[in-house]
């Protein structure tokens, strides 16, 4: 989808000082705010922005100082994967 936005030239000056690509730096701040309020997943963010791995989603999102939506469900099963790991090597 293709969105126009209309902003004083002054403001595009600021922006640009960061980010020259108008367009890009807006599709960052919608992709930042649309996972910062947990309305769009990683995945989207991963896709919106044509990103290929996981790992470019986490290192933008860390530039951007936004802390990883990781809930307490998610740590307990990654701590039961890591512990079958664990047991595997053990074995």
């Amino acid at each position: 989808m293709d969105v126009q936005l209309q902003i004083p030239d002054d403001v595009a000056r600021i922006i640009q000082i960061e980010q020259p690509d108008l367009s890009r730096a807006a599709l960052e701040a919608l992709a930042l705010e649309g996972y910062r309020s947990e309305r769009l997943s990683e995945a989207q963010v991963r896709r919106m922005l044509g990103f290929r791995t996981r790992m470019q989603v986490h290192a933008f999102l860390k530039a951007h100082n936004v802390h990883l939506n990781y809930s307490t469900d998610e740590l307990e099963k990654d701590l039961e994967s890591l512990k079958g790991f664990e047991e595997k090597l053990n074995a």
